[in-house]
C-alpha cells in the first residue's frame, strides 16, 4: 500500500502541463513518479522536490536533481530557488496536511515564471459520502487514509481549493475533478443532467491550475 501511495504516477495532471517545463518543482514529490513521467512529455533541465518521508525521499533523489527532506514549510527553497523560474510547481494531496497552506502557496507562487503553472489538488469535504454519513450518523471519525485521513488538517470545497491556488496572486485556469467519469457510468449520467452542478459532491477530489500571466496586468 505504501509503495503504491508514493510510487504512482499523477498523470491526471498532464493534460495541464504548460508548453514549455524546463524547471518544476514537486512539493511531496514521494518516489518521484511524477516528475519522470513530466519527463517523459517535457525537456525538463532541472527537477527538484520536496518530501517528509525519510526513506522515501532517498529513492526520489535517483530522478531528480535536488529533494529537500521533511517539512516544505521548513525548507530553504528560495536558497537555491529565484523568483520566477520555475514553469510548474506541483502541490498533489499535499497542502491539506499544512497547518498553514497559503502560506506556503504564497511562497511558492514567487517562484513560478511567467506562463509557468502551479498544479494543487486536494481532497473535496463536500463529497456525498461524507455529507450522508455526517449528516445521518454523525460520523466525523479519522480514519488511516481517505478524506478524514487523520493526518488531514484543512479541508476544501471547490470554492476555497481555488481561493487557496490564487492566493499567491495567480490567474486561474481550471478546477475540475481529479477522476474523470466515463460514459456509461452513473456519474458521468448525472453530471451532464445536472449541467455539472452535482460535480460538487460527487468530486473526490479538486485538481485546481493557476498560472502567472505574461502580462503582469493579466494577475489575480
Amino acid at each position: 500500500m505504501e509503495d503504491r501511495y508514493y510510487g504512482t504516477p499523477r498523470t491526471e495532471i498532464l493534460p495541464w502541463l504548460p508548453e514549455r517545463v524546463s524547471r518544476m518543482l514537486d512539493v511531496g514529490c514521494g518516489a518521484g513518479a511524477t516528475t519522470v513521467a513530466v519527463k517523459r512529455i517535457r525537456d525538463v533541465a532541472w527537477a527538484g522536490g520536496v518530501e517528509y518521508v525519510e526513506g522515501v525521499a532517498a529513492v526520489a533523489e535517483r530522478d531528480l536533481d535536488r529533494v529537500w527532506r521533511g517539512d516544505a514549510a521548513k525548507a530553504p527553497l528560495e536558497e537555491s530557488i529565484a523568483p520566477q523560474s520555475l514553469d510548474l510547481v506541483l502541490c498533489l494531496d499535499v497542502l491539506e496536511h499544512m497547518p498553514d497552506p497559503w502560506a506556503m502557496v504564497r511562497r511558492l507562487s514567487v517562484l513560478i515564471a511567467p506562463a509557468g503553472r502551479l498544479i494543487v489538488s486536494v481532497p473535496n469535504i463536500r463529497h456525498w459520502k461524507f455529507i450522508w454519513r455526517l449528516a445521518a450518523m454523525g460520523d466525523f471519525a479519522y480514519r488511516d487514509a481517505g478524506l478524514l485521513d487523520r493526518t488531514h488538517l484543512r479541508f476544501f470545497v471547490r470554492r476555497t481549493a481555488i481561493e487557496l491556488a490564487t492566493c499567491g496572486g495567480l490567474r486561474l485556469v481550471g478546477a475540475v475533478s481529479v477522476q474523470a467519469w466515463r460514459f456509461p457510468e452513473p456519474r458521468w449520467w448525472l453530471a451532464r443532467a445536472s449541467l455539472g452542478r452535482l460535480d460538487e459532491v460527487m468530486a473526490k477530489q479538486w485538481l485546481v491550475v493557476a498560472e502567472r500571466p505574461q502580462d503582469p496586468g493579466q494577475l489575480a
